[in-house]
Parts: structure tokens; C-alpha cells; sequence
């Protein structure tokens, strides 16, 4: 199996990485081209566009102009261990065994705007371009029509190298939109997490995410060659919810005390 995560906005380039194994990007010509495009904006205009305030407008500003090739573990750093937002709090990457990494680098994918398609030990310098933003190209309105089906063949040729023969997305609505799933030849399966609230289960942001990151752990940690046996996972006492679920969908619960 491959599993598909979407990036974090929060990034941490302070801590010194764990491992001084990694890679280059495959979609960093592509990458080149939009920074291209970013420099373009003031700060003002990176502000309106991406709704951020004057400070994070000023600081991705700045790395924009500051991205430069090749990247080396001086000016870049693994993404898998830079993004650290809730998904990443949830998978700890840091604090995996060599084996457990080396199974994240084979079986996982993280979904970004900047670059499109990243293994985990990709290197990767700090940047903010989420994949909805509205910025025009020479190829389109957003980022959506610039990668086309870039990212979707890339994930195809990745399925096939590991002989792969199902997708378990665990990235946001807004990344996956950037997949065309149809074109894979893989099903593709959901797992949605759900936390007793109010009487009734439901799907809660912050628990959802850290739950993807729970998920892609726990694959790594038993190093999983059947996607069935993600009905296993059990971390923080969500157990899969076989009357919730289906066929591509698979709901996992848990009731807190």
C-alpha cells in the first residue's frame, strides 16, 4: 500500500534532523517554476492571496527569494521532519527506528502546492503554498490546473515500483483534490476518524488529524504489507467501527473518558 498525507503549514527548521539520510525532490523543476511565479508578489499581495497576516506575508516573502538549488541538509531540511503540524505531532517521525523510516520513505507520499509530490526524506526548504490557493499560472486560475496530472502519474509510477495494489488517503479534502484517482488503477481507501461527542460520533479537526499521523505510525511501526491489517490500528483506543463502515470507506471510533 501507499498512503497519501497532506503537508502542515507550522514547519520546524530548528530542530537538528535524527537522520542525515535523504533525497531530492523528483518535481523540483516544477517547484522552480512557481517560486518564479511567487516572486512576482509584494508582501501585500501574498498577504491578500493566501489571507495571511503582514508578518507571515513579510517571512514567506522572504523565503521565496531566499530559494535557491541544489538543495543540501545546509539550506533544506527532510520533509517528513520538518512539517509540524497536528498529522506530524500524531506520527512522531523523529522517534522511529531505522526500519520504521526506511518503510515511511517506500510507502508513504505527502501531497504539497510547492512540490507537488514528496517522500518523506525528500529535503524541502521552508516555504507556505497550500494547495487551494487561487494563484494564477501560465497554465491556469490555481494550483490545481499547474500540476494537472503531474502528481497523479508520479503516484501511479510509485504504486507500480512497489507493487502496490491499494492508496489509503489520509490527506485532506482540499490535497486529494489534487489526485485523480480514477487514473491510478488502485482503489483507493478512506479512513475517517470519529470521537464520541454530544451523544453521537463525529469527526473532530484536531483528533482527525492527529489520528492520520497515529495511522501512518502505526504502519510504519508493524511495517504493513496488507492493507487489512490496517483494521488493527488501535492507538489512543480508536478501534475500527465495522457497521460504520464500507467497502472504500473505513471508520474508525473511539469513546473518551
Amino acid at each position: 500500500m501507499i498512503l497519501v498525507l497532506s503537508p502542515a503549514k507550522r514547519l520546524d527548521y530548528a530542530t537538528v534532523p535524527v537522520t542525515a539520510t535523504h533525497a531530492e525532490p523528483r518535481l523540483l523543476d516544477e517547484a522552480a517554476r512557481l517560486i518564479q511565479r511567487l516572486r512576482e508578489l509584494s508582501p501585500a499581495e501574498i498577504a491578500s492571496l493566501m489571507s495571511l497576516s503582514d508578518p507571515l506575508a513579510t517571512l514567506n516573502h522572504a523565503r521565496y527569494a531566499e530559494w535557491s538549488r541544489p538543495f543540501t541538509p545546509e539550506n533544506a531540511k527532510q520533509a517528513v521532519l520538518a512539517f509540524d503540524g497536528d498529522v506530524y505531532e500524531g506520527l512522531q517521525a523523529a522517534t522511529l527506528n531505522t526500519k520504521s523510516m526506511d518503510w515511511l520513505q517506500g510507502h508513504v507520499r505527502i501531497l504539497s502546492g510547492l512540490y507537488g509530490l514528496l517522500r518523506p526524506l525528500d529535503l524541502m526548504q521552508a516555504y507556505r503554498l497550500e494547495m487551494g490557493t487561487k494563484l494564477s499560472n501560465t497554465r491556469g486560475k490555481d494550483l490545481y490546473a499547474f500540476w494537472g496530472e503531474r502528481i497523479t502519474e508520479l503516484l501511479k509510477a510509485d504504486l507500480q515500483a512497489a507493487k502496490s495494489q491499494v492508496l489509503v488517503n489520509l490527506a485532506s479534502e482540499e490535497y486529494f483534490k489534487s489526485v485523480k484517482p480514477k487514473l491510478l488503477d488502485v482503489p483507493v481507501i478512506q479512513p475517517v476518524f470519529e470521537d464520541w461527542k454530544d451523544g453521537r460520533y463525529k469527526i473532530i479537526s484536531f483528533f482527525a488529524k492527529r489520528a492520520r499521523g497515529l495511522m501512518t505510525r502505526y504502519a510504519a511501526e508493524h511495517r504493513l504489507k496488507d492493507v487489512e491489517m490496517l483494521k488493527q490500528f488501535d492507538s489512543d483506543d480508536y478501534a475500527f467501527a465495522p457497521e460504520a463502515s464500507g467497502e472504500a470507506t473505513w471508520v474508525f471510533r473511539r469513546k473518551l473518558a
